[in-house]
């Protein structure tokens, strides 16, 4: 922060004017809290500049306005400050805590829903059910000085309520916070960029420094996935119409959620002779033998090998034994076989084909 503070000429013989005392109040303020986010500095703004034009004339402020105080910096270019805010010192010091201290953007319509919070690339938003106790504003203000790169939001849900979002979140209780992390997947506020969307990653458990700031860095790494939105959430003043409605939206997407896993638990215990059935019976009847013989023991794939390869040999033996593939093309299995005569052969070949006729086909 600057003042434009110009002394006399040397050998003029006259006194250097006063410092502004709300320029030295608001430093003195900032010291005695140890807070020293700004630098207090003098500067003539009259002096010219090797470009020749003078400080006055290349930042435009306007030395009729006084005292003339200007800031730049981290806030951007020098911005001269407005007269209303330069009455005393604590009035300035309050100015300057709100343009250069990390603060929460307030929520209050839907247009500062989308541009102060889902436009940004991570967006967090504590969704607040009451006047908010210290512990948690302690909690909030580190967490906007360790995450300078991350936007923070605060919303009074008591009044508002976000339509499209509150059934990804847990249930509003008046006097509960809440906390959601969103992250801007594609799109944005202008018509070329296309159209906004973005993801959500709720906060399910106790609302902490250490649980927002773990809910944070996993979205930022990338170890917690966000749900993608289907649309935008909108902004909507809280009345009991709203609440229903979004109570009947909650409850069907519990059912949604809830209903695969219980066809799962249907169908794991019993064996409707579906592919799922026989595995869960299979499963049981394993389970089962396994309870029956407490000294089983898993076997090994070694031994599960070697079983193999002993069930192989046998096979290989018992074709031998029957010589199932060392039969000739014209050769008779059984030298004694005699055969049918003509019509002896024929009548058994029709008793067999009207047997045929009462056998159920299984497959």
């Amino acid at each position: 922060m600057v003042l434009c503070h110009t002394l006399p000429a040397e050998g003029s013989g006259k006194k250097p004017l006063p410092v502004s005392s709300v320029f030295q109040d608001s430093m003195d303020e900032f010291q005695s809290n140890n807070n020293m986010i700004a630098q207090f500095s003098l500067m003539d703004c009259a002096h010219t500049l090797p470009s020749g034009k003078t400080i006055e004339e290349k930042f435009k402020l306007n030395l009729k306005k006084r005292p003339t105080i200007f800031v730049s910096g981290k806030v951007g270019p020098p911005k001269q400050i407005p007269e209303k805010h330069l009455k005393t010192g604590h009035m300035l010091t309050k100015l300057l805590k709100g343009m250069l201290e990390p603060h929460a953007a307030k929520i209050a319509s839907a247009n500062d829903f989308k541009t102060k919070c889902l436009n940004k690339n991570i967006c967090a938003l504590l969704l607040k059910g009451g006047p908010p106790p210290k512990a948690l504003k302690d909690a909030f203000k580190n967490l906007l000085s360790s995450y300078e790169d991350v936007q923070f939001a605060s919303v009074d849900s008591q009044n508002m309520l976000l339509i499209g979002l509150e059934e990804h979140l847990p249930e509003y209780e008046a006097g509960h916070h809440r906390f959601v992390v969103f992250k801007k997947v594609s799109g944005g506020l202008d018509s070329k960029d296309g159209r906004l969307i973005t993801s959500i990653a709720p906060l399910n458990e106790s609302i902490s420094f250490n649980n927002m700031s773990t809910l944070i860095n996993g979205v930022k790494n990338g170890s917690t996935k966000p749900k993608k939105l289907s649309g935008t959430p909108q902004f909507k003043t809280r009345s009991k119409k709203l609440e229903e409605a979004e109570r009947a939206k909650r409850e069907r997407a519990n059912k949604k959620k809830e209903a695969p896993k219980e066809k799962l638990s249907s169908s794991s215990t019993e064996n409707d002779g579906s592919k799922e059935g026989r595995k869960a019976e299979r499963e049981k009847r394993r389970a089962e033998h396994r309870s029956n013989n407490p000294d089983y023991k898993e076997m090994t794939p070694e031994q599960k090998a070697e079983m193999e390869r002993k069930r192989r040999a046998r096979m290989e033996q018992e074709s031998q034994k029957w010589n199932i593939d060392g039969e000739e093309e014209g050769e008779a299995a059984d030298d004694g076989y005699a055969g049918f005569e003509d019509g002896e052969e024929e009548e058994r070949i029709e008793d067999f084909d009207d047997d045929d006729e009462d056998v159920l086909d299984l497959d």
